[in-house]
């Protein structure tokens, strides 16, 4: 339960502030946002995987490393795929937890967004809500991490499962910024 809590303050503290990003808007964004999306996904499945050949007690060890090392990645992702859409001015907390976490906790997110034909209405996230949010993610995620340490055990094997899944993954997070920067998104301010 402790390295779940301790899961959701990792993904809170990891959506707090998109990164930078060096890519700016593009005149083809889905071509761009695409190539961007296949890099990261090749990046995450090497480093997931990389780090997940130690077996036995040392591969339990690099459960974390691994997990944030893919988060890092996604979520430069996600900032360059809101840059190429020229629209990192509306990447927050919100939507940064939404697009990374969305198809591995949607229920847990189910307060952060609502789609309405073609908008994407952002609901404002006060810290509370994101911190419920993250704590949920952090629950999915120390789950997951169980799995993970299984896969430690069978070392060559275990270690192209987790770079095929971190690889999956990362092209889950990519689509959502896709559907989140294609279009048109509201940020609800409620009066």
């Amino acid at each position: 339960m402790n390295t779940q809590a301790n899961l959701g303050e990792r993904v809170l503290a990891l959506v707090a502030q998109p990164p930078d990003t060096e890519c700016r808007a593009s005149p083809r964004p889905r071509d761009a946002a695409d190539r961007a999306i296949d890099g990261a996904a090749t990046k995450a499945a090497l480093a997931a995987g990389t780090l997940a050949l130690p077996a036995g007690p040392l591969g339990w060890a690099t459960i974390a490393p691994e997990m944030l090392t893919v988060w890092h990645i996604q979520r430069q992702l996600v900032a360059d795929i809101a840059a190429l859409y020229g629209r990192s001015a509306e990447l927050g907390p919100a939507q940064m937890l939404w697009c990374m976490f969305r198809h591995t906790a949607a229920q847990a997110l189910r307060d952060l967004t609502v789609r309405v034909g073609e908008r994407v209405i952002v609901r404002p996230a006060a810290q509370a809500l994101l911190q419920r949010a993250a704590s949920a993610v952090g629950m999915r995620l120390g789950k997951q991490a169980a799995g993970r340490a299984l896969a430690r055990w069978v070392p060559v094997v275990g270690a192209a499962g987790v770079g095929a899944y971190a690889y999956w993954d990362t092209r889950q997070v990519g689509r959502a910024a896709l559907q989140l920067f294609e279009s048109e998104q509201v940020i609800d301010n409620p009066v």
